[in-house]
């Protein structure tokens, strides 16, 4: 897939004020500082398009990149940022649950995995959350230029033989390096695909009011 363009449409907390579901839609999540705007930027080849910062817990709203005038990318709040108060961290998870389960024209939830660590468990939890919800889900290892090879192997494989505790099959999986633009051809590729068999949802007009 070749990316001829990229917008940023729109942020917010309420799904209601988002775009109206037209198009297939892809969103990015994953614990803080797992490097998901350096990868959505890289995605694209836009260097400033999803802000990046070195303070965690930064992106706090859905942010919405109209891709090719034909698909979404979402960038989503991370999760399990510590310092954030626990008030702050329940509102962002609640419209997060709500944007995941109620969006009509969600494809794939990219989840982001830092492929520098052992399993984390609040990966893995997320991951069985999106299984038991039936959203369908693919895993993106980051952060693969920041190590050897083999150790990155390493802690792929023992992240998907967690998984295999909850599921039969591993999801999709891809490794990538922003920097070195590692897994940029298989990630689009792999959304190029789901978009040949995108069907358009029923859409309720009453909903999508801004309201």
């Amino acid at each position: 897939m070749i990316i001829k363009s990229a917008t940023f449409v729109v942020s917010n907390t309420k799904v209601s004020a988002l775009p109206a579901p037209d198009r297939p839609e892809y969103a990015f999540i994953g614990r803080s500082n797992v490097g998901k705007s350096s990868l959505i930027n890289m995605l694209v080849s836009q260097p400033g398009l999803a802000k990046t910062s070195q303070r965690p817990g930064k992106t706090q709203l859905i942010n919405h990149f109209l891709i090719n005038e034909s698909w979404y990318i979402v960038d989503l709040p991370g999760y399990g940022y510590a310092r954030v108060s626990k008030t702050s961290r329940e509102k962002w998870e609640k419209f997060i649950r709500n944007y995941l389960t109620k969006r009509e024209n969600l494809q794939c939830v990219f989840v982001l995995i830092d492929s520098r660590l052992e399993p984390q468990q609040i990966d893995l939890e997320f991951c069985c959350w999106l299984g038991e919800c039936g959203i369908p889900f693919a895993l993106v290892y980051t952060k693969a230029d920041k190590q050897s090879g083999p150790k990155t192997d390493q802690n792929v494989a023992k992240f998907n033989k967690a998984l295999k505790q909850w599921f039969e099959e591993v999801p999709s999986f891809f490794i990538t390096s922003s920097e070195k633009k590692q897994g940029k051809e298989g990630v689009l590729g792999f959304i190029d695909e789901v978009n040949q068999d995108f069907v358009m949802p029923v859409i309720d007009p009453k909903f999508y009011n801004g309201s």
